[in-house]
Order: C-alpha cells, then sequence, then structure tokens
C-alpha cells in the first residue's frame, strides 16, 4: 500500500491564495461600463476629473501626514495587535490550515463592517448632495479598511514601505486589464523578495493611485453631487470599499503564509 504525506498546510493556503487571486484578476480583468455611466458621460464637466484627483491626492497626503493617528481612535489597534499575536501563537503550535484561516475570517469581518459603513456615510452624503466633499472621508475609511487588514494579520502600516504597499493595494483593487497585471506582479514581487522591484517616489505614487481613483469613480461622484439622485452615487462607494476589502484581504494573507514559510525554511527568520 503507497501512502502518501499529507501537504504542508502553509503551501495548501499558498496554493488556494494564488487560485483565489487568479479569479480576482480573472473577474477584473475588463472594465464593466454600466448603462448609467454611458447616461452621465455627456453630462460630465470638463474639469471634474481633475477635481477628483487632487482631492484624493490631497487626502492620502493628509491622512499619511497628520491623520493616520486619527483613523486609530476609531478601532481597538492594541486589541488587535494582541489577538494576532495569539492567532500566531495558535498557528505555531497546532500547525494546521484551520489556524491559518481564522486570520482571514478575522479580517473579512472588518472588512464587511467597514463596508457596511462606507453605505451609510456615502448614501447620506448622496441624499444631502455632498460629491466631492466625501473624497477626505472615502479615503480615510479605505485606509482604515486596509490598515484593520494589516493588523489582523500582523503587520504595519505606517513605514515607507508599506505605504507603498497600501497605495499598491488600491490601485489593483481600482483599475483592470494590463495595468491590473503590473500592479499585482510589483506586489507579489515584494512580498518575495522584500523590496519593490521600481523605486517610484512617494508623491508619483500617490498622484498615480488618486488619478485611478478619479477614473474609476468619476461617474458615481459626479451623480453623488445631486441632492436625492446622489443616493445612488453614494451606494458606491460600499461597491468600492468592498472591491479593496477583498483584495487587501487576498494580498495579506498571501503576504502573511509567505512569511510564515520562510519562517519554515529558515527559523531564525520572524514576521513584521
Amino acid at each position: 500500500m503507497k501512502l502518501f504525506s499529507p501537504k504542508d498546510p502553509v503551501q495548501a493556503e499558498l496554493e488556494k491564495m494564488e487560485k483565489q487571486e487568479e479569479k480576482f484578476l480573472a473577474k477584473n480583468r475588463e472594465r464593466k461600463e454600466l448603462p448609467l455611466n454611458r447616461f452621465l458621460q455627456d453630462k460630465i464637466p470638463d474639469r471634474l476629473q481633475g477635481t477628483l484627483e487632487a482631492a484624493f491626492a490631497r487626502a492620502f497626503s493628509l491622512i499619511f501626514e497628520k491623520g493616520t493617528g486619527i483613523i486609530e481612535k476609531t478601532y481597538r489597534k492594541e486589541e488587535l495587535e494582541k489577538e494576532s499575536s495569539i492567532r500566531q501563537y495558535a498557528a505555531d503550535v497546532r500547525g494546521d490550515r484551520k489556524s491559518l484561516k481564522s486570520f482571514s475570517r478575522q479580517a473579512a469581518g472588518s472588512g464587511a463592517g467597514n463596508t457596511l459603513a462606507s453605505a451609510a456615510a456615502g448614501v447620506g452624503m448622496g441624499l444631502l448632495g455632498i460629491g466631492i466633499p466625501d473624497i477626505p472621508l472615502l479615503t480615510g475609511m479605505m485606509l482604515r479598511s486596509i490598515y484593520e487588514t494589516a493588523l489582523h494579520y500582523g503587520f504595519s502600516y505606517d513605514t515607507e514601505e508599506e505605504k507603498r504597499f497600501i497605495l499598491l493595494l488600491i490601485q489593483g483593487a481600482m483599475t483592470h486589464g494590463e495595468r491590473l497585471e503590473r500592479v499585482n506582479d510589483e506586489l507579489n514581487f515584494f512580498m518575495e523578495h522584500g523590496s519593490f522591484s521600481q523605486e517610484e517616489g512617494m508623491e508619483e505614487l500617490i498622484r498615480r493611485t488618486a488619478g485611478i481613483l478619479s477614473d474609476e469613480l468619476l461617474y458615481m461622484k459626479f451623480l453623488q453631487g445631486i441632492p436625492i439622485a446622489g443616493v445612488v452615487g453614494g451606494a458606491g462607494d460600499a461597491v468600492y470599499m468592498n472591491r479593496i476589502s477583498e483584495y487587501a484581504r487576498l494580498k495579506y494573507h498571501r503576504r502573511f503564509c509567505l512569511e510564515r514559510l520562510k519562517k519554515e525554511y529558515n527559523p531564525s527568520s520572524h514576521l513584521n
């Protein structure tokens, strides 16, 4: 009788994550134009996209420079760090896939909560016809969702490298086609090698991320600026927040598993 050794739990989890990542890439390979967007196309002011891009760029710069502490007051940072340490200890002791999956379950719970919060805020702003002034709030919610996901997996988010990682996460979640493939490859390169293959200045990276967001959210933010009718545009915040949360979980879970795999082959290494 031939005996088969069980597959390494971390390796098995990595293979599952690669498949889920491929599904995400396939689902977002082509940009889907809504009929509503085609209807609004001729009604969008010429300068709106540039205004949105500038608003997102200002929001990222301000939050990275002064606003992270304010965002941290909206969740239990120390408690999340302790819970992550406990789960990591359990994963070390048990060494099974169930303990690894507990990280993604916790992160998914936070992501769902942030999606609901963004929906409520977006709809409320849309009811009042507030579109562009909603950008700082939406940006803060995006970053809060990613910060919480990072903490669930035991990663920081306040260093220069982590900010680059986060901006690329947002780019990957909000773009399509070849650009999505390039961003995804760059994130995977960083996770495997600990550095980025392309050294892009922070200001340029913020500008590029803001440009992608303004392009993707153009129609929804225009509609959100119309009282009452803006409810539809505001509800779009939840759709995009869900996409960002999903992609962040995929990448952080893969990064977490890669770190554990490195730890198995090199016991002297450790998680962030």
